[in-house]
């Protein structure tokens, strides 16, 4: 048997954590490698436990990834489970660590040592949030007790706090079982990591099947009713929603307590500072997973990331670093998808409103085209908005929402972006295509087209929100009938077919601003101005960006 000279110990399993024992193993079979875990699981699926309540995913050991005696056998690697590591001496290199379940405590050397405490439920101090039905949704032993209590409470309204991942994810699957549901978010709307006019398509999406939304609340105490029998909630505008079970969603924290009381650096969102190389502030110390905070991959800001990828990612990178192997974190770009109630929601890169609150300069075009060929059956519209640089046309950002086909045009956006990326890079892939899968002009080709005849000048953009106090000229290029439906107040409706023929009604001392239904026709309207002479400029995405902004149903 090989003598062992490295004892590497890792704290906590799940995504980071337990990728990293593995990884380790596969390149260094001399080390002696323990994880430490005070939960009764090393690695476990937390993203399917909204469908396990849901009775998606049936039976409770599909959630489970591996076990101790998978990493034994296949891997050699101990799991000391209900062991909690309460102290880190930096000096010696030692662990103090309490077995939960004898009381036993021990002192554990190591030669490396990877933390990866994940994070904990963001508990808001609101009275009453510990009465019985009120859950967070974080472990498996979590979700068992919400699926107990549906059954002992015969539950028929819940309420859900918070509208991030967790939370739609939670109310859909609450939705299919039937119950009567209300969310409650203190923003002003739902997945605060989207921008706004992408989200209200998944606000549309929850309104349509009954969830009752209450965007801009802030719960202000939680209560047993007057029956004794079931729960109220109360929110600062005087609403009080009665419900029989509760789940807070109201985000997490990393947990940094064991490396804060060991003197490691903490950074300013509060996460765990680690460099590329996923070396926290002392040499023998890595970190990974939600409770680390690195540079962001496109602006280089600091940030915190609470995803599953990039944790397995981090502990695979992290595993390499201690075997000696030159490798490096290049960030995160926080790629998401998301399914509520039938629609899907994906994003990569930053989204508008961080690029504003970074004073970066943006340009953005939006579009709506089919998910695949649209002679084909079944086409589905997607919601699409690409954000990038109007100097060299890098990508900076990109969203998608609808039925079919948004995560693979986010997952291509992704890569691109990692890769550098920019717009005509996107004008130009090569994608796969047959009728039911795609268009021979692809979303995520048109999606560079358009940004790509921006930057070249071929089609001037404008906003509807740059349009508020501007004196633009608006030209709706619809058809009458189209126009009749509902229009742009102020518009002057020329058709496209007509517009020839018609030239000499505009003014030819204004700049026009030209907009149709999704901005395909009023991109042809705008070659034709501009090239009789015309000032003009495209409003991007048409009356459907308008009316998605605006709040208008279509």
């Amino acid at each position: 048997m090989a003598e062992i000279t490295e004892r590497i110990l890792i704290v906590g399993g799940v995504a980071g954590g337990a990728s990293c024992a593995a990884r380790l193993r596969r390149v260094n079979e001399k080390a002696e490698i323990i994880i430490f875990d005070k939960g009764p699981f090393v690695s476990f699926a937390s993203c399917g436990l909204p469908y396990f309540v849901g009775q998606v995913i049936a039976e409770e050991k599909d959630l489970l990834i591996a076990t101790p005696q998978l990493f034994a056998n296949r891997f050699n690697i101990q799991v000391r489970l209900h062991h909690e590591v309460i102290s880190i001496d930096r000096a010696n290199r030692v662990l103090e660590v309490k077995n939960l379940e004898s009381g036993q405590i021990s002192r554990e050397k190591y030669t490396a040592l990877v933390l990866s405490p994940g994070s904990s439920a963001n508990l808001p101090l609101i009275p009453g949030i510990d009465l019985s039905g009120i859950f967070t949704l974080r472990t498996i032993g979590d979700s068992r007790k919400i699926k107990e209590w549906l059954v002992l409470k015969k539950v028929k309204k819940a309420a859900v706090i918070g509208a991030g991942f967790i939370g739609l994810e939670t109310v859909e699957n609450l939705v299919k079982l039937g119950l009567e549901v209300s969310l409650i978010e203190m923003l002003p709307q739902v997945m605060p990591n989207l921008d706004p006019d992408i989200a209200m398509r998944l606000q549309e999406r929850l309104n349509s099947k009954g969830v009752s939304l209450h965007l801009g609340e802030t719960v202000t105490r939680f209560a047993i009713n007057n029956t004794g029998n079931n729960l109220s909630v109360h929110t600062r505008s005087g609403h009080v929603l009665e419900c029989d079970l509760v789940i807070l969603a109201t985000g997490v924290l990393p947990e940094v307590s064991l490396a804060r009381a060991a003197g490691l650096q903490i950074g300013e969102l509060g996460g765990i500072r680690v460099t590329d190389r996923l070396q926290t502030s002392d040499s023998h110390i890595w970190a990974v997973g939600d409770a680390i905070e690195f540079r962001d991959f496109i602006t280089g800001e600091w940030c915190l990331t609470p995803l599953a990828g990039p944790a397995s990612r981090q502990g695979r990178i992290a595993a390499d670093v201690i075997a000696g192997r030159e490798a490096r974190f290049r960030g995160t770009q926080g790629t998401m998808v998301c399914e509520v109630l039938g629609l899907t929601v994906a994003s990569t890169g930053q989204t508008e409103k961080l690029l504003k609150n970074l004073n970066v300069d943006y340009e953005k075009v939006y579009l709506f085209p089919g998910h695949h060929a649209g002679y084909f059956p079944g086409a589905k519209q997607l919601s699409m908005k690409l954000l990038f640089s109007p100097i060299d046309g890098k990508i900076l950002g990109a969203q998608a929402v609808g039925e079919e086909g948004v995560d693979k045009r986010i997952d291509v956006i992704s890569l691109a972006i990692q890769k550098g990326g920019t717009v005509y890079d996107l004008e130009e892939a090569e994608l796969c295509y047959a009728p039911q899968f795609g268009a021979a002009k692809d979303p995520v080709n048109l999606a560079g087209m358009i940004a790509a005849n921006t930057l070249r000048g071929d089609s001037p953009l404008t906003h509807w929100q740059s349009l508020v106090k501007s004196d633009l000229y608006i030209v709706d290029v619809r058809e009458p009938a189209e126009f009749a439906f509902g229009h742009v107040e102020g518009a002057v409706n020329i058709p496209l077919g007509n517009l020839r023929k018609r030239l000499n009604e505009l003014p030819s001392e204004k700049e026009l601003a030209v907009y149709c239904g999704v901005g395909q026709r009023s991109y042809y309207a705008t070659r034709i101005l501009y090239q009789n002479g015309f000032k003009v400029r495209n409003i991007s995405g048409g009356i459907t960006a308008y009316r998605i902004q605006r709040q208008i149903p279509a």
